[in-house]
């Protein structure tokens, strides 16, 4: 099980993340979002070892905005975190053929919430990622219903969204879904919009390596 911190943009703060480095860092390029990257300085993906993905999240951006970015940053994955369709994903995928970046696509999963769906994006994406249902596109710190996932049918791996926090370790520990690839955390970690709590955030990636370490 792989593990990926979102929501960073403080040069002195990924740098405390990384003392036990998770498997993925995310970078918001949305606007409206509190924890937009705004004006962050490239550089700063320097620091940041090879074998970590650079994420950068998008909202219904523009392609031509998402390729600069992912150039500009040298961004390992594009998280897409609208409405993007199957032609959106698609545009991408052919934009993206020589920047070696990935796609993961995020779904906002409640009751009502139809896998069957997911089996038009399969070809284009290389990783879904279920967050909670709610007002906002992430960061809504909730958590859904995960026995919802026992309906998830497909062979893509996904990661795992949506208010966890320390809590929930041990609920992570026994947790048996198909197609589970990494944990994904964010707001239940900070100490303020995109200043994470290194010490909170460090145990729990290293206690989600022990998961992985004993599960295998």
């Amino acid at each position: 099980m792989k593990i990926k911190v979102c929501g960073m943009r403080d040069e002195n703060n990924i740098l405390k993340i990384l003392e036990e480095p998770p498997d993925f860092i995310g970078f918001i390029f949305y606007e409206q979002s509190s924890r937009f990257v705004g004006d962050i300085s490239p550089n700063i993906m320097e620091l940041i070892p090879a074998y970590v993905g650079k994420t950068g999240v998008f909202v219904n951006a523009p392609v031509d905005l998402v390729i600069e970015k992912t150039k500009t940053y040298k961004l390992d994955y594009i998280q897409l975190h609208g409405s993007e369709s199957t032609a959106y994903c698609k545009e991408l995928n052919k934009a993206l053929m020589n920047l070696s970046a990935g796609i993961i696509k995020v779904f906002n999963i409640n009751e009502e919430f139809n896998f069957e769906k997911l089996a038009d994006y399969e070809p284009l994406v290389d990783y879904f990622l279920f967050d909670t249902k709610g007002k906002l596109p992430g960061g809504n710190g909730e958590i859904f219903n995960w026995q919802l996932l026992k309906n998830y049918q497909s062979k893509k791996p996904f990661f795992l969204s949506g208010g966890i926090g320390p809590e929930h370790l041990e609920q992570i520990a026994h947790l048996n879904l198909k197609g589970l690839f990494a944990i994904d955390v964010n707001s239940k970690f900070e100490k303020k919009p995109a200043i994470k709590n290194h010490e909170l955030t460090t145990k729990f990636v290293a206690d989600i390596r022990k998961i992985s370490t004993l599960n295998n």
